[in-house]
């Protein structure tokens, strides 16, 4: 698909996102509430004391992404939730539709965004009622055509993850969203394993989506380490997503993949730094370096020269610091013979040299 059908930044409640501006974190609470609307809003207050931009939430109910049935195919055999039927992990995780307006109201306490993974196009309906800003698309949903056009009719920003999806699949939902009138979109690389492994996190596939897509790209991250998101914005990712919870040793079905408050803070205060650093193409000088601008090599005087002695590598050497003649001009120098008598520890100045007219005075070494 032609790579200039979205936006190439967009803003969620007036915060920029894209390759120009600094990245975009996310907090992910998912089922680390525990069932608890108290718990639920403590991990609201406590995801907007680290410093994220937003706080994402998922809307569903264990009857609108899966069935209540037993059978082979709707049993979880291996992984955190090996032994379970997905209607019982759902009916635990989900986060209860009646939550919704207090969690809502809780983030804009904090003044901070609060948005949704909505499931079906009930759990759209009742965001829309709520002012919800954006939608996130999980990676188990970028196939459900219908759910994303749906999402892309409200008109608001789509935020959409590629996990187990391919190339084409990524390129069928992105179509998908541009037909349902979407503009601003932005996807994440995703590796859908819990906790991911390192090996399977291939971060260069964002640099790849950058090429293909122009709209913002980040990283969706299962990984345990900070390692894996800061070098998603080393490599280009203008978002970050990651799941949040109270406790580093909590029981809660996604915290085996959570960060805590602090490791979260530790983490924003990470892409931030990566975000710093890599700062802009610049070859002037710069403000930390002027102290030291003098210190550079020069040519100096190392031993008494009389007037009329010719210069060699015993007597001319190139030394800290920068005061005198540029080292580039050392061969020239060498051909030529002192105008003057010269003293040790001297730098060595133009005048001090008979006929000096080397070719690369003017343009330098190049």
């Amino acid at each position: 698909m032609p790579n200039n059908l979205f936006n190439a930044e967009f803003s969620i409640n007036k915060r920029t996102i894209g390759s120009n501006h600094s990245p975009y974190v996310i907090a992910e609470l998912s089922g680390n509430h525990q069932g608890d609307i108290q718990r639920a809003l403590q991990l609201i207050d406590a995801a907007a004391a680290s410093g994220v931009d937003a706080i994402k939430i998922q809307t569903y109910r264990p009857d609108t992404i899966t069935l209540d049935h037993n059978g082979p195919e709707f049993c979880l055999t291996d992984g955190l939730w090996q032994g379970r039927t997905l209607f019982e992990l759902y009916q635990e995780a989900h986060t209860p539709w009646e939550w919704h307006s207090e969690l809502f109201k809780r983030a804009q306490q904090h003044n901070i965004t609060l948005f949704s993974s909505p499931f079906d196009p009930t759990a759209i309906d009742l965001l829309e009622d709520l002012g919800c800003p954006a939608y996130k698309i999980a990676s188990f949903e970028i196939t459900d055509i219908a759910l994303l056009k749906y999402a892309a009719s409200t008109g608001k920003p789509i935020i959409m993850s590629t996990g187990m999806a391919t190339a084409a699949e990524i390129a069928e939902a992105a179509q998908a969203i541009y037909d349902g009138g979407g503009r601003d979109l932005a996807i994440l690389h995703c590796v859908s394993g819990y906790p991911a492994p390192l090996t399977d996190c291939n971060l260069q596939t964002i640099a790849d989506l950058t090429r293909q897509y122009n709209l913002p790209i980040g990283l969706s991250d299962h990984s345990l380490t900070n390692t894996t998101a800061i070098t998603a914005v080393a490599l280009g990712a203008r978002i970050i997503e990651k799941h949040f919870t109270l406790h580093e040793n909590d029981n809660s079905v996604d915290a085996k993949f959570s960060l805590s408050p602090a490791q979260f803070s530790q983490l924003v205060t990470d892409i931030k730094d990566t975000w710093s650093v890599l700062g802009r193409v610049d070859y002037k000088l710069k403000q930390s370096e002027q102290s030291n601008h003098a210190f550079r090599r020069s040519l100096y005087i190392a031993q008494d020269i009389k007037a009329g002695e010719k210069f060699t590598t015993q007597n001319i050497k190139s030394v800290r610091p920068g005061l005198g003649l540029h080292p580039r001009y050392l061969d020239h120098v060498l051909t030529r013979t002192a105008s003057c008598d010269l003293n040790a520890g001297s730098a060595l100045k133009t005048e001090y040299i008979t006929d000096f007219s080397p070719a690369n005075r003017v343009q330098g070494t190049l």
